[in-house]
């Protein structure tokens, strides 16, 4: 079933367009809710309450999406290559592809909140992502 949320502001009369920021009641898949939202069926990203724009690219979404989706868990590189490029594609990519991914997402993520290391390197592994709960 493909469920699709509708953003109200708090008079819950009108809707909210892109680079308003998240209604606090609306967490999707943070639990509890962190500095770092990921929408996926928007495919919309909040980082410290303001939303990434312009959007992520479709690589550097589907990078955040794997560590999102294991939250606090290391993520072995090879998962990761996968998760962005898929199976038949995974064997042609290099280390040197996936470096230069996380280094633009971790500069993209940086931008709005450089108080924080979101990607955390694990060496000789792979990654995990940092999400502390968010600032009252």
């Amino acid at each position: 079933m493909i469920q699709h949320f509708v953003y109200l502001s708090s008079d819950s009369t009108v809707p909210l367009g892109p680079g308003v920021p998240i209604p606090e009641a609306f967490q999707p898949g943070a639990a509890p809710p962190g500095r770092l939202i990921l929408d996926p069926l928007s495919r919309r990203v909040w980082v410290a309450g303001t939303e990434v724009n312009p959007a992520l690219s479709v690589p550097q979404f589907r990078l955040l999406e794997a560590l999102y989706n294991h939250r606090g868990s290391v993520v072995a590189r090879q998962d990761l290559v996968v998760a962005v490029w898929g199976d038949e594609e995974a064997t042609g990519v290099s280390e040197q592809a996936l470096d230069a991914l996380v280094r633009r997402l971790r500069d993209r993520l940086a931008g709005l909140d450089n108080t924080h290391e979101y990607l955390l390197t694990v060496r000789g592994y792979g990654l995990r992502l940092d999400n502390p709960p968010a600032r009252p």
